[in-house]
Formats: structure tokens, C-alpha cells, sequence
């Protein structure tokens, strides 16, 4: 008789889906301007304060948030870099439902609250040490987490980015979309889209794509049966591993028959309304603040790369075949107030000797963060589409957290 545990140990099959959208996308729309706004700052004010929210809807945009920066000049041309922005992803005429020269752009603006200030600008570790008049110990408490949360960082051994393999070929999807019009190949694509991607798992291992999904904007004029041939040749067939697909996988193009009407146009558009895109499509967990206009100062943003980073090296150092880190943060201190791991029973040591580890050779202050990564740079704009990790496509500088510069510690000490 088959007991329970064989049960279990029993290789089991399952389908595993994520999606991505394109830059074009009225969701993508904005988190691209808010980081093309945050760049734009970071440039001249390495230092500033912003948290930076944008809304689109028919021929209207709408920047908001809190930004605290003395370089009024480029806050001076918010419009001008919404409409930059909006023109680079490709909504230049009316026709396509939105045009980067006539659409309305409306700013409502104010400084980062002081309340908040105080305890970023300097930590709660760093005024305790003054309140009984000793100085602060080290630079790395010298700044506050710029809210509360909690955060969490991933990597699994499915693929060579050590990132879940749905959300990899989901995000290659989508940019393929974007490539394939602006080069010309299908100048008939306009700049909204979606990809959808589901994978057959036997256990952890990803064995056949089960379902490929793509919603792509394009001229009324095309026919649904070119643009479906298109889509399968200049798509699909040179991104989805092809030893993976099979003649039970199925593929969807525009399932309606028709996508014309898309963009800001088809539906209204909000930053960070696309956070599990931004993340891990679904594996992994999600804190819930969205990253996009956001300065290195807020944890949402730069605690997420730096558990990535911690997750992506002890999955590199043979420690975990895939692991999930979770950190939480008070507004105003600069330690985490914990810190907790979880490799699903695929740990060569326990979780509790990781967690060790994790302590000793990471540090998650945001100040420390910040220095390591080199945050205050105007690197934002290119991770608001496609993915914030496992991005190839970037030079390595750009995503520091993905550097597996931790490697041979972990190895020394765990292994």
C-alpha cells in the first residue's frame, strides 16, 4: 500500500503561468515616466527625495507625488520628460489613441513631509546614540528605512539568471513585441501589449510550455490571419525555447480577433499597478509597494534589489537550489526589524544556519545599500518595463544586484 510519504515524494506535475506587458502598456506608461522623472533628478540632485506617481487616461497625464530637491530645473521640464518619455515608447500620432504632442499633462506637486524627513535623513540608531551624547558608530546608520514594509527577494536554479522560467520568457516576449515594431519588422504593431506564459512542471523542473498568450496592438487595416502568422514567426518562434513546446501547446493571439483600441485610450493607466511583472511573475512573494519613481531611500524599492541579490548568491553558492528572503523595516531605524529565509526543503543547510549567514555577509541598512549599489545614479528608466531582476539586457553596473559578488564567502562559510 502507498503510504502518505510516498505520496509526497512522488514527482508531481503542475502548471506554473506569469505575464508581462510592454512599455506601451498604460500601467508600463506610467512607471516609465515616473522613473524618467526620478532619473531626471538623480542626475542633477543625487540626494533628492522623490516619490513620484503618475496616472494616464485618454489624452491626459497626471504626475503627482512628493519630490524635495533644490533642482528646480528639471522640475521645471516635468513636461517636457513625460512627453520625451511618451514619444520614445512610440505614441506619436493621435491615431494610436495617444500622442506624446498633444496630450494634456497635469502636475500636483509637493515636498516630502517632514515628519518623514527627520527620520530618514537620520536614523533612529543615530539619534539614540546623540540623545546620550556618543556618535554615530558608522556611516551605514546614518540614514532611516523611508517607510515601513516588508520586502522580499528570490532565485531559483530554473534558469541561468537564477530567475523563475514564466516570467523570463514572458518578459522576452514582451520586449520581442516592442523590437519587432520599432525595428520595422512588423511596422503594423503599436505599442500596447501583453504576453502570457504557462509552464508544465514535473516536481520543480520546468518540462514543456504548456500555453503562450499575446495581446499585441496594431493597425485596423491588418488581417487577423497575417498578424497571427507574424506573431508565431517573429515572436514567439525565436524567444520560446523550442525543445519546450510541443504539438499540445497552445497559442493565443489577440483571442478577441482585434486590438486596435489600446494604450491610455483602451484603459486608464497607474504606477506600480504591475508589481508581480516587476518581481517574479507569481513565484515568489510580494511585499506590495511597487518600486517605480521611488528614490534609494525607500526601502520598497532598494530592499527588494538587495534581497535579490542575497537570494540570487546563496542559490549561486550551491547552498539552495531556490530560496525566498523576507526583510521588514519601521519607518526612521535602519536595521531591518527581521529578517527570515525559506529554500522549500532544497537547503544543503539548514534555514537557520542560512539565516546566519545572511546576517554575517549582508548588510541591509539602506545606507549600506545605497553605497554598495551605487542607488543615487539615474539608472531607473530602463528597469521600468521587462523586469527589475534577472535583466541581461543592462550592463552589469546598472543591475549591481545581480552580481554574484558573494559567492565564494557563503561557499567558505556554509559548505
Amino acid at each position: 500500500m502507498e503510504t502518505r510519504h510516498d505520496k509526497n515524494q512522488r514527482k508531481y506535475r503542475r502548471l506554473v503561468t506569469s505575464e508581462s506587458v510592454t512599455e506601451g502598456h498604460p500601467d508600463k506608461l506610467c512607471d516609465k515616466i515616473a522613473d524618467s522623472i526620478l532619473d531626471s533628478i538623480l542626475e542633477e540632485d543625487p540626494g533628492a527625495r522623490v516619490a513620484c506617481e503618475v496616472a494616464v487616461t485618454t489624452g491626459l497625464v497626471m504626475v503627482m507625488g512628493e519630490i524635495s530637491t533644490p533642482c528646480w530645473h528639471t522640475m521645471a521640464r516635468v513636461a517636457d520628460i513625460v512627453r520625451e518619455t511618451v514619444l520614445d515608447i512610440g505614441y506619436s500620432r493621435a491615431k494610436y489613441g495617444f500622442d506624446a504632442e498633444t496630450c494634456g499633462v497635469v502636475t500636483s506637486i509637493n515636498g516630502q513631509s517632514g515628519d518623514i524627513a527627520q527620520g530618514v535623513n537620520k536614523s533612529l540608531e543615530a539619534r539614540q546614540l546623540e540623545a546620550v551624547g556618543e556618535e554615530n558608530d558608522s556611516g551605514f546608520n546614518r540614514l532611516g528605512a523611508g517607510d515601513q514594509g516588508l520586502m522580499y527577494g528570490y532565485a531559483t536554479r530554473e534558469t541561468p539568471e537564477l530567475m523563475p522560467m514564466p516570467i523570463m520568457v514572458a518578459h522576452k516576449l514582451a520586449k520581442r513585441l516592442a523590437e519587432v515594431r520599432k525595428e520595422g519588422t512588423l511596422g503594423y504593431l503599436r505599442p500596447d501589449g501583453k504576453s502570457l506564459v504557462t509552464i508544465e512542471y514535473e516536481g520543480d523542473i520546468p518540462k514543456r510550455i504548456e500555453g503562450v498568450v499575446i495581446a499585441a496592438q496594431h493597425d485596423p487595416d491588418v488581417g487577423y490571419n497575417e498578424l497571427m502568422e507574424d506573431i508565431v514567426e517573429h515572436v514567439i518562434r525565436p524567444v520560446v525555447p523550442g525543445h519546450l513546446m510541443d504539438d499540445g501547446t497552445k497559442i493565443f493571439v489577440n483571442p478577441t480577433g482585434r486590438f486596435v483600441i489600446g494604450g491610455p485610450q483602451g484603459d486608464s493607466g497607474l504606477t506600480g499597478r504591475k508589481i508581480i511583472v516587476d518581481t517574479y511573475g507569481g513565484a515568489a512573494r510580494h511585499g506590495g509597494g511597487s518600486f517605480s519613481g521611488k528614490d534609494p531611500t525607500k526601502v520598497d524599492r532598494t530592499a527588494a534589489y538587495a534581497l535579490r541579490w542575497v537570494a540570487k548568491n546563496l542559490v549561486a553558492a550551491g547552498i539552495a537550489d531556490k530560496c525566498e528572503v523576507q526583510a521588514s523595516y519601521v519607518i526612521g531605524r535602519a536595521q531591518p526589524i527581521s529578517i527570515d529565509v525559506d529554500t522549500f526543503g532544497t537547503g544543503k543547510i539548514g534555514d537557520e544556519e542560512i539565516l546566519t549567514l545572511i546576517k554575517k555577509h549582508f548588510d541591509l541598512r539602506p545606507a549600506a545599500i545605497i553605497d554598495h549599489f551605487r542607488l543615487e545614479r539615474p539608472i531607473y528608466s530602463p528597469l521600468a518595463a521587462y523586469g527589475h531582476f534577472g535583466r541581461t539586457d543592462l550592463p552589469e553596473e546598472n543591475v549591481p544586484w545581480e552580481k554574484l559578488d558573494k559567492v565564494d564567502a557563503l561557499r567558505r562559510d556554509a559548505l
